[in-house]
């Protein structure tokens, strides 16, 4: 056999290995996808008046107020709420990212959990070296900001049609 010839099957043996790689990687997705449904941080007021849950996507599932909640002012209630709320949601999604590093962030390059420490840092002005489940510290609440309007064409923009075929 030629040199060149040799050359060519060692490539597409290489090739074929990768793909393979990308099949066994790809068929993890289903694992992570059951990990991220499990995602749950909780995080608690520094007092303990207000605990928040967050959920995958930092979707809360749950906010439980003390019966000491019930005397503060409703300023510092908002603001209490606003900054756990944070935490919890914060916690949450740093817990995906992990997830998703651990499945394919040395596959793509990807750090995403750096990403989305630094997203939020730029959001909020945290810089917590610690998941924010486990932050304890209250964070300085920021006035919410309203989503922009949605245009009522909108629905049409994410590809989707009201017409369905039978």
């Amino acid at each position: 056999m030629s040199a060149q010839m040799e050359q060519l099957i060692a490539q597409f043996e290489n090739f074929q290995a990768k793909v393979r790689q990308a099949e066994t990687r790809f068929a993890e997705v289903g694992d992570m996808q059951e990990r991220i449904a499990q995602v749950e941080t909780t995080a608690t007021s520094p007092s303990g008046e207000v605990t928040v849950v967050a959920g995958a996507a930092g979707t809360v599932t749950d906010i439980r107020l003390t019966a000491g909640a019930m005397h503060l002012e409703a300023g510092q209630l908002s603001s209490l709420l606003m900054s756990t709320l944070r935490k919890a949601v914060a916690g949450a999604v740093q817990q995906q990212a992990g997830i998703v590093d651990d499945a394919f962030g040395d596959t793509f390059g990807v750090n995403t959990s750096e990403q989305v420490r630094q997203a939020q840092e730029e959001a909020f002005g945290t810089a917590e070296e610690e998941p924010a489940s486990q932050a304890q510290q209250q964070q300085p609440s920021r006035p919410a900001r309203r989503p922009a309007p949605r245009d009522d064409d909108d629905y049409f923009d994410d590809g989707g049609s009201f017409l369905r075929r039978s």
